[in-house]
C-alpha cells in the first residue's frame, strides 16, 4: 500500500534541488580552486561550505516534522503555507552563502523563516496529537 505524501514530496524534491545546487557549488569551487581537502582558508570556499552544512542541519528535520503532519492528517494549506515559507527561507539563506557580495539581511530572513516554518511544523504537529486524543 502507498501512502501519499504530496506537500512532503513537493516540498523535498525543491529543498533537494535546492541542496543539489548547494553541493554543486561546493564542488565547483573547489574543482576550481585546486582544494582537495578541507577548506584552506579559503573564505569564499567556507562560506559555501556553511551554506551547504545549514541546509543538510535544516531540511531534514524539517521534511521529517511534515511528513509526520501529513501523516497525522493535518490540512493541506496549512502544510503548502508552512512547506512554502520554509522552502523560501532556506532559498534566501542558499543565495546568501553562494554567491559574494549579497547583502546579510537574505541571511536573517533566511534563518527568520526556516525557524518560522518550523515552528509552526511543531506546533502543527502538536495540535494533530491533540486532536486525536
Amino acid at each position: 500500500m502507498a501512502i501519499d505524501l504530496p506537500v512532503t514530496s513537493l516540498a523535498a524534491l525543491l529543498n533537494g534541488l535546492l541542496f543539489l545546487a548547494l553541493t554543486v557549488r561546493v564542488i565547483a569551487y573547489r574543482r576550481g580552486q585546486r582544494i582537495v581537502l578541507g577548506d584552506n582558508n579559503d573564505r569564499v570556499l567556507i562560506k559555501r561550505m556553511r551554506g551547504h552544512g545549514n541546509a543538510a542541519e535544516q531540511m531534514p528535520i524539517a521534511l521529517i516534522l511534515l511528513a509526520l503532519c501529513e501523516l497525522q492528517g493535518a490540512g493541506a494549506w496549512p502544510l503548502l503555507i508552512t512547506a512554502g515559507v520554509f522552502t523560501v527561507g532556506r532559498m534566501l539563506h542558499g543565495v546568501y552563502f553562494t554567491f559574494q557580495g549579497i547583502p546579510w539581511p537574505l541571511r536573517f530572513y533566511g534563518m527568520v523563516l526556516t525557524l518560522t516554518a518550523q515552528a509552526a511544523l511543531l506546533v502543527l504537529l502538536l495540535w494533530t496529537q491533540l486532536a486525536q486524543a
